[in-house]
C-alpha cells in the first residue's frame, strides 16, 4: 500500500510488495515516477523543480504512461518525447523498458522564446535534468553535492574547517532548498534568501532549515552569533536578493562564502524581478512575458554586481549552475564570468577521475534498506573518506523524502561494485525489495554545458555535445532499463545536452548482467571523456583501471 504524504496528500509514496506491473523493472520505473511527484514543488502541474522541470508533458500523457508501463511486457521498449508517451516497440528482454529524449531542439531553434512559444502549444516538456528521467530524489539528491563544493571551499581558503564562517546564498527551491542543509552540515553558518514565505516554512518543517528570521537586521544577528561560537545555523530570510545582497555590501560585510540557487535560468517562470511581487509576477507572465523577462534581467545586473564587490572585499565567490551570470553578462555585466563556475573550480579533479552522484533508491519504500546499504558502503569502502564521512552525516542529518534514498560520490568500478553488492541482498531476502539505481546527469560522462559542466575544458571541447549523446547509445547497448537525452527548456534552451540512466536491481542474474555492463561502461566512458581533453587525472585512472581508451596524442 502507498504511504501517506504529509505534503502532497493526492500524491502518495509508493511502497509495498505488491506490483501493479509486470515485473520489477517496470514496477520499479512506475515508482519512480511516482516518486518525483510525491517529493515535487508542484505536483497538480506535473512539475518537479526548476519552475518547468516537468515528470510528464500533461495529465493525458502520464495517465498513458502508467497504463504502458503497467501492461507492458519485458521485451517491449517504451518511447518517449518530451514527455509524451508515443509508443510501444517490440525489442526483446536485454532491451531498455523507457527510451525518452526531452526538450531537444535543433541548434538554431534552440533559444528560450521558441521553447516557450513549443510548450503553449503543447508540443515541448522540458525534463529538467532528473525530473522527466523520474529521477529526482528530492533536495537530499542535492543535498552531498552542495556539501562537497562547500568542503572544497574549506580545503581551499579556510583549512579545511567552515566552522566561525558565514556563507550567504539564495534560493530555497528543489534545488536550492539543500543549501541550509548543506551548509549546518559543513559546520558553517548560512543565510539563505527566498522570496517566496512558502518555501521557507517547507524547508523548515522537514529540518533543512533552523530559522526562519523576520528581517535582515535580526538574521545577521543571528549569523554573527554563531559565527562568533563557531556554532552551524542556518537561517532563512523571506526577501529579494537583488534587494539583500546589495544591502549586505552596503553595510561593509564580507561573507566568507557567497553563491546563489535561484531560478535565474528562467527569467518568466522562475527568477522574480525586486520590482514585483510574486503575485504581480505570476499575472505578468501571461500578460506580459517580454516585460516581465527585462525586469527579471535588470535585477539580476544588481544581485550579481553585488557577489561581484563581495569576491572584490575577499569572499569566495562562486556560480552555483543556474545561469546567474549569463543573464547578467547579456544584462551588461561586463565581468560577470570573473565568477567561476563550481564545477571548474573545485570539482573537475573528482570528475576527471568519473566520480560523481551516484544515488539509490528504495523501491519497497522501506527506510531500514537503505540503512542497510549505508552499512555496506562504509564495509566495501573503508578507505574512501568523502563516502565514509558523507554516510554518517546523512544518517545524522538527511531525512528521506519520498521513496527512501542514498547519495554518494562513487566513481569508475565503486559504482558497479556496490550495485552488485546490493542485487545479491535483494536476491538473498535481506532486503525487503528490489533498488534502483540512478545518477545526476551532471556526471562525467553525461553532460556537456559549456557555462556549467564542461566550461574551460583544457582541450576547448565546452561545447561538443557527442559525448552525451554516446553516453545514451551505449547506455542503451548496455542493457540499461531506462535511458534518456535531455536538452534544457526555459531560460536553458540551447545551453546544454545530458544524458540520464536508470536500472533496477530485482535480485536477477539478468539485473547483474544490466547493472556490471551500464554502471562499468557509463563511467568509463566519464573517465575517457576527460581523458580525450586532456586531463592527467582521467589518463592516470583509464591506466589504473585498464580501460581501453585509444590515446592519439600518441599516434
Amino acid at each position: 500500500m502507498p504511504k501517506p504524504n504529509s505534503r502532497h496528500p493526492n500524491f502518495p509514496i509508493p511502497s509495498g510488495p505488491v506490483l501493479r506491473a509486470k515485473g520489477w523493472r517496470q514496477e520499479g520505473l512506475l515508482r519512480l515516477l511516482e516518486n518525483v511527484l510525491s517529493v515535487g514543488e508542484d505536483p497538480d502541474n506535473l512539475v518537479v523543480y526548476a519552475a518547468l522541470g516537468k515528470a510528464a508533458r500533461n495529465w493525458a500523457a502520464h495517465r498513458q504512461i502508467v497504463a504502458a508501463l503497467t501492461t507492458m511486457d519485458e521485451d517491449q521498449t517504451l518511447l518517449i518525447q518530451s514527455g509524451k508517451p508515443i509508443g510501444l516497440f517490440k525489442t526483446h528482454a536485454q532491451a531498455p523498458l523507457v527510451i525518452m529524449a526531452n526538450c531537444n531542439i535543433v541548434g538554431q531553434w534552440a533559444k528560450a522564446e521558441v521553447f516557450y512559444e513549443l510548450e503553449k502549444k503543447g508540443l515541448i516538456a522540458w525534463g529538467g535534468l532528473t525530473a522527466g528521467a523520474w529521477q529526482y530524489i528530492g533536495s537530499q539528491g542535492v543535498i552531498q553535492g552542495t556539501y562537497e563544493i562547500f568542503m572544497r571551499i574549506a580545503e581551499k581558503r579556510f583549512g579545511g574547517d567552515l566552522r566561525g564562517r558565514f556563507i550567504l546564498t539564495a534560493g530555497l527551491g528543489g534545488m536550492g532548498g539543500s543549501q541550509p542543509l548543506a551548509g549546518r552540515m559543513a559546520g558553517a553558518a548560512i543565510l539563505v534568501v527566498d522570496i517566496d514565505p512558502e518555501r521557507a516554512r517547507r524547508r523548515k518543517d522537514i529540518g533543512y532549515l533552523e530559522e526562519i528570521a523576520p528581517d535582515l537586521d535580526t538574521a545577521l544577528a543571528m549569523i554573527d552569533a554563531a559565527v562568533k561560537e563557531k556554532r552551524p545555523l542556518s537561517v532563512g530570510l523571506v526577501g529579494n536578493a537583488a534587494d539583500v545582497y546589495p544591502e549586505i555590501v552596503r553595510r561593509g560585510i564580507v561573507p566568507d562564502i557567497v553563491t546563489d540557487q535561484t531560478s535565474a535560468h528562467d527569467l518568466v517562470y522562475g527568477y522574480v524581478p525586486r520590482t514585483r511581487t510574486l503575485a504581480e509576477v505570476h499575472d505578468l507572465r501571461i500578460a506580459n512575458p517580454a516585460l516581465l523577462m527585462a525586469e527579471s534581467t535588470a535585477s539580476i545586473v544588481e544581485h550579481v554586481n553585488a557577489m561581484l564587490a563581495f569576491q572584490r572585499a575577499g569572499a569566495e565567490v562562486f556560480d552555483n549552475g543556474n545561469l546567474i551570470r549569463t543573464q547578467a553578462k547579456k544584462g551588461g555585466v561586463e565581468h560577470a564570468f570573473d565568477i567561476p563556475i563550481f564545477t571548474e573550480a573545485y570539482l573537475r579533479p573528482l570528475f576527471a577521475r568519473a566520480i560523481g552522484p551516484f544515488r539509490w533508491m528504495a523501491l519497497s519504500g522501506e527506510p531500514d534498506d537503505i540503512r542497510r546499504i549505508d552499512d555496506l558502503v562504509l564495509e566495501m569502502f573503508p578507505g574512501n573518506n568523502i563516502v565514509t564521512n558523507w554516510i554518517g552525516l546523512a544518517r545524522q542529518y538527511v531525512p528521506f523524502e519520498g521513496l527512501p534514498a542514498r547519495i554518494a560520490w562513487l566513481g569508475h568500478g565503486e559504482r558497479t561494485q556496490l550495485a552488485l553488492a546490493v542485487n545479491a541482498l535483494v536476491k538473498s531476502g535481506e532486503l525487503s525489495g528490489p533498488v534502483a539505481f540512478s545518477r545526476d546527469h551532471l556526471d562525467a560522462g553525461a553532460m556537456a554545458h559549456p557555462n556549467i559542466m564542461t566550461e574551460n575544458m583544457k582541450d576547448g571541447s565546452d561545447a561538443i555535445a557527442d559525448w552525451p549523446l554516446l553516453d545514451a547509445m551505449l547506455l542503451t547497448a548496455s542493457m540499461a532499463d531506462l535511458v534518456a537525452i535531455h536538452s534544457g527548456g526555459g531560460g536553458y534552451a540551447g545551453y546544454m545536452t545530458s544524458a540520464g540512466v536508470t536500472l533496477v536491481a530485482d535480485g536477477t542474474e539478468a539485473a547483474d548482467a544490466r547493472l556490471s555492463h551500464a554502471l562499468t561502461n557509463d563511467t568509463g566512458l566519464g573517465v575517457m571523456r576527460y581523458a580525450d581533453a586532456g586531463y592527467d587525472e582521467a589518463r592516470d585512472e583509464a591506466r589504473q583501471k585498464g580501460l581501453a581508451w585509444f590515446d592519439l596524442s600518441k599516434a
